[in-house]
């Protein structure tokens, strides 16, 4: 079983939501002088100008029902409204791509593709959902700054507490740089106890991206389930 990003966590394969280090007692980074409604809103103008970006992550797993530990690494493409590309290449090769309205999970060594339709309304329902600027950071979310262990200097740490009940996480937290007010690590609390942190490197944004890396072309020979025609039949 495999996940999008963000999505609840399988068993096997630990999916892209936003993990966390947590050891010792927590630290406090925030800058001075602002308070935590006032840093929402900024955050919510300042990715209004984002069209797309660009980033390499490591993405760390803990906990849920199997506490297990996963660290995997790769590239990420987002383009909104809604087009993302994760491609996972340490330890093992994973690919998620969403053209917006649908999703498909790919394993190349297990040779089989899961294709799944994203929410229509616009709704960050997930951490995946809330990178490729689905919600929005005022009116979905309750802000509170955060602690975390070793945080970067001149950072401020928000935690976020979705308003909505239909999610897959009880809160993020997100560490975001004091200069730029860009995101450079994200951690998701999911609902099934595990925690899943994002660290983000290189980030590029508004590069133009085209809608190229957003399409995905099934392999011959790949076994596919179409979750989608189950929703219709449902």
């Amino acid at each position: 079983m495999m996940m999008m990003p963000g999505w609840t966590p399988p068993s096997t394969t630990p999916a892209i939501v936003v993990a966390w280090l947590v050891v010792g007692a927590p630290c406090h980074a925030q800058a001075p002088n602002r308070s935590p409604q006032d840093l929402q809103q900024a955050l919510q103008r300042r990715y209004d100008l984002v069209l797309d970006f660009s980033a390499d992550f490591t993405h760390t797993y803990e906990g849920g029902m199997l506490r297990t530990r996963l660290v995997e690494r790769g590239t990420m493409l987002v383009k909104r409204p809604g087009r993302m590309r994760w491609d996972y290449r340490e330890p093992e090769r994973k690919l998620f791509v969403s053209d917006g309205v649908q999703l498909y999970s790919y394993l190349p060594e297990d040779r089989q593709v899961i294709i799944g339709r994203l929410p229509n309304d616009n709704a960050a329902t997930t951490p995946a959902l809330f990178l490729a600027g689905a919600g929005d950071f005022v009116d979905d979310f309750t802000a509170a700054f955060d602690a975390i262990q070793d945080p970067p200097a001149d950072s401020y740490v928000l935690r976020l507490t979705p308003t909505r009940t239909e999610r897959d996480f009880e809160f993020l937290t997100l560490v975001i740089d004091a200069s730029t007010l860009a995101i450079v690590r994200l951690i998701s609390y999911d609902l099934q106890g595990g925690i899943s942190t994002f660290v983000f490197s290189n980030l590029q944004e508004n590069l133009g991206l085209s809608d190229t890396p957003f399409t995905f072309e099934i392999p011959p020979g790949t076994h596919v389930t179409d979750t989608t025609r189950l929703d219709t039949q449902g």
